[in-house]
């Protein structure tokens, strides 16, 4: 994913990030799923993040771009790749970028239920996929910026490649706890 993709393709791999997501939740038993490693999210806490992550995450995408503009600007700058984010994304991890105030998921026991947190998840991934499916013109995703908390001010395309490889990035952890 070098190339800039167009709107249809970077909403078929959102799409499918997103399918993937709630299959790896669905492969895990619900005892394995509340539990708490220690200094570790649980794999709850880790969905939790990707809920509170892509339900801030749609505003980007779902409020009439002139208000989006007043509140990002113009970019300077041409949208990375999708490479070219996950590096830049990569880098600030690496160099201690961690989330931070209100993206951390507090703990979430065992009641709350994995079929409660999971509709959850349908219900965000649903409303983001809508207001992505808004933006028409695949030349809009590059003409419109939004401030990420790790990455600065990043375009829209980047924000969807962002939250393509934020989601993957947390089922692997899903997967691998």
């Amino acid at each position: 994913m070098s190339q800039l993709q167009t709107n249809a393709e970077i909403y078929n791999a959102l799409q499918a990030a997103f399918d993937e997501l709630k299959d790896a939740c669905l492969s895990v038993p619900d005892n394995s799923f509340f539990n708490q490693p220690e200094n570790k999210w649980s794999k709850a806490r880790h969905l939790q993040h990707i809920i509170i992550s892509t339900q801030t995450s749609t505003a980007a995408f779902a409020l009439p771009l002139f208000i989006v503009r007043l509140v990002g600007g113009r970019p300077k700058r041409s949208s990375l790749s999708y490479d070219e984010l996950v590096t830049k994304y990569l880098q600030k991890l690496s160099d201690g970028g961690r989330a931070s105030g209100r993206y951390i998921p507090k703990a979430i026991s065992l009641e709350i239920g994995k079929e409660r947190m999971l509709a959850r998840w349908q219900r965000a991934s649903d409303t983001f996929l809508a207001a992505f499916e808004k933006i028409k013109e695949d030349s809009s995703l590059d003409k419109y910026q939004v401030p990420h908390p790790l990455l600065g001010k990043i375009t829209l395309r980047e924000l969807a490649y962002f939250t393509i490889y934020h989601t993957a990035h947390h089922k692997k952890a899903i997967v691998g706890l």
